[in-house]
């Protein structure tokens, strides 16, 4: 074989090596690579492109790069699974499009609609190369949706929105502002609807019917505010991304510059080093130019070696270089197959691929299949890896799931067992709060399912915190309701406060301070000024009353000084031996002490140490025990009738009463025992112990007969 013959054939076969190295793509399985599927196109294109570099039109490039393309595809494994990372650029914007529809949420108001719409035009326009590779920011945005903004009220959803823009990029907040918006949206409806009943009620005409609020007002603010940040921030992306294209196609016009360039190949491979340098730094584009501006580079660094057979040293020693980088990237490879974290390991995959795809160029044809199985060898145990884990992953969300529907249940229940009051409601909402924070932590749920389960969720809220709004204007209601009721209780103690019937007016007052206890609360701006007035009018009639009183008092300590007197005197009354003296002595000194009077009510314990001196003097004497206890309860019943105290009188003839059914029930149960001794004689102890208890009844009801008649007597 000639020395000529010999250098087409190495041309050809690296020709081939810098295709094929050139078109690995991410996510890639062990597959055969195909070796001549293009090697026909590539004789013919070779030459071409020697003999006239520049002449290369885009449709070539495009044309050219078809069968890589199809190549590419045949060596990516069908287990890849696009919607986490693509590699391909026409499924990236493939996903993209379906990420921008899927964002896209139609607003509540006629205005705000089409500035939501352009904006979303303005970010599908922009999007960028570079999006595809953060599964972090998606992360990130997942855990915002999880915000629930159900439990504010206006003003705090107002400033919730200012925090967000304060502390927040605003491209990283479209959802929760979206869910602010949603959510005071609805409260201002519901506002908008009661002003609306209201002003109809009271029988406006529904044409002149308008109604906004500062909150609304300061609502359209804050979100304009939001929206002229957003459309900013997407017009400098989108200028960004424009400059980074502009540099990327000069990167490429210089590549075309050296291809006819007649500096030495030195001096060329120098530039072309210094133009792949800066191609790394140049930053993302526009996502829908990645295609055809990265197909033009390749093309053309392909291009340029192909040209550099006229000078072997240099391509070897560009191969030598790019095998070491590939063996690095291969080692790294290897490494990440033991990473526990296997979404670490896989986002750092996707980086690594696309240096292999983007940054390194060609290798010699010897070591092109040994890189290439390797690398695809340690591709595939981490891909395995991540789908393992996804399974296990997806196992777990359905779990979750199940556990936040019952925790969606579990809400519907406490809103249902609650009783209308406020300290149920104020225990339903520390509930409520406790299962809203057990759903935040439950974790993440299947992607099919998260709209639904958080759309459940917000919904089940809402009815929640609806019915507790609705409790707590009715109680608002209700305190206008109690307002009132006071206000009557007010005038009626203003109308009295001068009364001389005291005694009328006592009870009167005694019953509106009762009333006013059990009324309830009123508003808070009423309640200081209502409780003063009512307050004023009492007090004024009580001063009157205590006035009276210590009148009245003035006579009763005159009475307990003649008692303390009398009391002395009966202590120490000495026992003669006429019986009949005796008693006449005492029985006058408990005359003369009803005849005395009321005492004050905190001395009427002299009355209890009077009757003590008493018993001690009847124990002295030779009385029936009857006798005796029908005087000193006379003189009980006296100190009662001195009181004017007729529950005390009251209270005692029921409970002599109470003694009258206790004895006769005892005397009918004695009386009945003695039935089962009908054959027994009456000497038996036993049954004249009965006897004997049964006659000592008798004598005590008729003790308690006596005294009932008494206390009648003393009450009438």
């Amino acid at each position: 074989m000639s020395e000529e013959k010999k250098i087409n054939e190495e041309e050809q076969q690296a020709e081939v090596q810098n295709i094929e190295d050139t078109s690995e793509v991410e996510n890639v399985e062990v597959s055969e690579p195909k070796e001549n599927s293009n090697k026909s196109n590539l004789d013919s294109t070779e030459t071409n492109l020697v003999k006239k570099p520049l002449d290369i039109e885009v449709d070539s490039v495009i044309k050219e790069e078809t069968a890589v393309v199809k190549e590419e595809e045949e060596i990516t494994s069908s287990d890849d699974k696009p919607s986490e990372k693509n590699t391909e650029e026409t499924a990236v914007v493939k996903e993209e499009e379906e990420i921008t529809s899927s964002n896209t949420e139609p607003s509540d108001e006629t205005k705000v609609e089409t500035a939501i719409e352009e904006d979303e035009k303005d970010e599908e326009e922009i999007t960028s190369s570079d999006e595809d590779l953060s599964e972090e920011g998606s992360e990130e945005t997942t855990k915002k949706e999880a915000l629930d903004y159900s439990s504010l009220n206006q003003t705090s959803l107002i400033s919730a929105l200012q925090e967000l823009l304060a502390t927040q990029d605003v491209q990283k907040i479209k959802n929760n502002a979206e869910e602010i918006k949603t959510e005071f949206n609805n409260q201002f409806q519901e506002e908008l609807a009661e002003k609306k009943d209201a002003f109809l009620a009271e029988g406006g005409n529904i044409i002149d019917f308008h109604y906004t609020s500062k909150n609304k007002a300061a609502f359209n603010d804050a979100y304009g505010e939001y929206r002229t940040k957003r459309n900013a921030h997407y017009k400098d992306l989108k200028q960004e991304l424009e400059n980074n294209l502009d540099n990327r196609e000069a990167l490429i016009g210089e590549i075309k510059s050296i291809l006819d360039s007649e500096e030495s190949a030195n001096k060329n491979y120098n530039k072309l080093k210094g133009i792949q340098e800066r191609w790394k730094n140049a930053g993302p584009i526009p996502r829908d130019k990645y295609n055809t501006v990265w197909n033009n580079y390749h093309h053309y660094m392909e291009t340029y070696y192909d040209a550099l057979h006229l000078d072997r040293e240099f391509r070897d020693l560009d191969f030598k270089h790019n095998l070491e980088e590939k063996r690095k990237l291969i080692k790294r490879t290897e490494e990440l197959t033991k990473e526990t974290n296997i979404d670490k390991a896989f986002r750092e995959l996707q980086l690594i691929h696309r240096r292999w795809k983007e940054e390194v160029g060609p290798v010699a044809r010897e070591f092109r299949d040994e890189i290439w199985d390797t690398f695809s060898a340690a591709t595939k145990i981490i891909h395995d890896k991540k789908q393992e884990a996804e399974a296990a992953l997806q196992e777990t969300f359905h779990e979750n799931y199940n556990v936040k529907k019952e925790l969606i249940g579990l809400i519907d229940r406490v809103k249902a067992e609650i009783t209308p009051s406020h300290n149920a409601w104020q225990k339903g909402m520390k509930q409520v709060q406790e299962i809203r924070d057990v759903f935040f932590q439950a974790g993440s749920v299947p992607k099919e399912k998260n709209k639904e389960i958080w759309a459940n969720f917000k919904e089940t809220t809402r009815n929640f915190n609806k019915a507790k709004n609705q409790f707590y204007k009715d109680q608002k209601n209700q305190q206008f309701d109690n307002l009132e009721k006071k206000q009557a209780l007010i005038k009626i103690a203003e109308d009295n406060k001068d009364s001389e019937d005291f005694d009328a007016a006592t009870q009167l007052y005694k019953k509106v301070q009762h009333d006013w206890k059990s009324i309830g609360h009123v508003p808070r701006k009423d309640s200081d000024k209502i409780w003063k007035e009512f307050k004023v009018a009492c007090n004024h009639y009580f001063e009157r009353l205590h006035s009276l009183k210590d009148e009245e008092n003035k006579e009763e300590f005159a009475n307990f000084e003649k008692k303390e007197a009398l009391l002395e005197v009966t202590s120490k009354l000495k026992m003669s031996d006429d019986h009949k003296e005796n008693i006449k002595n005492i029985k006058e000194k408990i005359t003369e002490w009803k005849s005395i009077g009321r005492v004050p009510y905190k001395k009427k314990n002299i009355d209890q140490k009077f009757n003590k001196v008493l018993d001690g003097l009847f124990s002295k004497l030779d009385l029936g025990k009857k006798e005796t206890e029908l005087i000193k309860f006379e003189n009980k019943l006296s100190a009662m009738v001195s009181q004017e105290d007729d529950r005390q009188l009251q209270n005692e003839q029921f409970y002599i009463g109470k003694k009258i059914d206790e004895t006769k029930a005892e005397i009918m149960q004695l009386e009945n025992n003695l039935g089962f001794f009908q054959h027994v004689p009456d000497d038996n102890p036993m049954v004249a112990e009965v006897h004997k208890n049964i006659a000592r009844h008798k004598e005590q009801l008729q003790l308690w007969i006596e005294k009932r008649k008494k206390i009648k007597a003393a009450r009438s």
